[in-house]
């Protein structure tokens, strides 16, 4: 039960605040995930980022999926297509289910608790992820 509710926290703090971002919101139903990805290189907060050192995997299928990676290390972040090397936590979705989350179009424990959202890894870095950008 505790895991349960800690899963539940975890996701509400992802992506409650993500559905609240106006980048992702402002763009289309014809959205693909390499705009949710620009659209957070551009929130990017630095700020926040100071003595954080993380590597977040994202795994997304579908006619638009792929393999991305951002990577944090002290203020600084990277993004990429393709694996990185010992991810700390990797998110595994659908390019649409993807998409319909940064959109705040699918709520997160939504998605988490139906099996269409996956978090494998280090769940309190998968909660640092939101805190790392602006919305």
């Amino acid at each position: 039960m505790k895991a349960k509710l800690a899963t539940y926290l975890i996701l509400t703090a992802l992506f409650v605040g993500s559905s609240n971002s106006t980048s992702a919101k402002s763009l289309g139903n014809d959205t693909v995930p390499q705009q949710v990805f620009d659209g957070m290189r551009e929130s990017f907060a630095a700020n926040r980022a100071n003595g954080v050192h993380a590597q977040f995997q994202f795994d997304l299928s579908g006619p638009n999926g792929g393999l991305w990676w951002i990577e944090v290390n002290d203020g600084k972040c990277k993004f990429g297509h393709g694996r990185i090397s010992n991810p700390g936590v990797t998110f595994l979705a659908s390019d649409r289910d993807w998409v319909a989350l940064s959109n705040g179009k699918l709520p997160g424990v939504w998605a988490y608790m139906t099996g269409r959202l996956k978090i494998r890894g280090d769940q309190k870095l998968a909660r640092k992820l939101d805190e790392l950008f602006n919305y």
